[in-house]
Parts: structure tokens; sequence; C-alpha cells
């Protein structure tokens, strides 16, 4: 399940996106447009312009902006930066792996199952972009 932290960078993302020609956007009307409260909303951004996702511009006429356009902005690596393995186990992550505690790991049908679910749902959020979402609303 997505966190609240992951669903609101995506609606702070799609406004960006949808209102890019204005150029860079005050965190305040980000907040207020979505109903995002606007100390999570700074967490959310601030990190998302760490991993290289927005940039952002001080000043007058500042704000935050996407550094790329829509179509290369991957469901997978936002989820990955703020929700971390997109596997429910953390023995199937590609990117997370942990061993289950209390598991031998020999031959386990559930993480047989859930790496399944894995590759499935990598294959459809490795291939959708912020684009998709603003297609879709």
């Amino acid at each position: 399940m997505l966190s609240k932290k992951t669903q609101y960078a995506f609606h702070a993302l799609t406004y960006l996106a949808e209102n890019q020609a204005k150029g860079p956007i005050l965190i305040s009307e980000i907040s207020q447009e979505r109903k995002i409260s606007l100390k999570f909303l700074e967490n959310i951004l601030l990190e998302m312009k760490k991993a290289g996702v927005l940039g952002s511009k001080k000043g007058k006429g500042g704000g935050y902006y996407l550094i790329k356009p829509p179509e290369d902005v991957q469901l997978a690596k936002i989820i990955r930066m703020l929700d971390g393995p997109i596997a429910l186990l953390p023995c199937v992550s590609l990117n997370y792996y942990e061993r289950c505690e209390n598991c031998t790991e020999e031959r386990c049908g559930l993480n047989e199952v859930m790496a399944e679910v894995r590759d499935n749902t990598l294959k459809v959020l490795e291939k959708k972009t912020l684009k998709d979402v603003l297609r879709n609303r």
C-alpha cells in the first residue's frame, strides 16, 4: 500500500506538471491546491529535490519545478524513494533484500508467489510515468 507521503508526492508532482508553464511553484500554492500540510509537503519536496526529481529556485519567482518532463519520471522510482521496497516481502526485494525472520529460505512457496507479484508489479510501475498519471486525471 502506498503511504500518505507517497500519495501526497504524486499529488504535488501532478500539480507541478500541470503548471509547468508557470515556472517554479511556491510550496504554499501546492499545499493549498492539493490540501496537503505545508510542513509535511516541505519535507516531501526536499526529499524529491535531493533525489534529482525536482529543482528549486529561491527568491522572487521562486519555488519548485520538475527537472525532467513527466514522461521521464518513473512511478517506481518515486515509490522506492519515498516508501522503500516495492516487494511485499523483504526476501524478494531487488533493492532492499533482507532474510525473513524464522525462514530457512530453502524452498518457500510464499517467497515464490511474492517474487511473481513483485515482477508483475514492477512490469507496470517501471513502464508507467508521471505522464500516465496525468492522462488519467
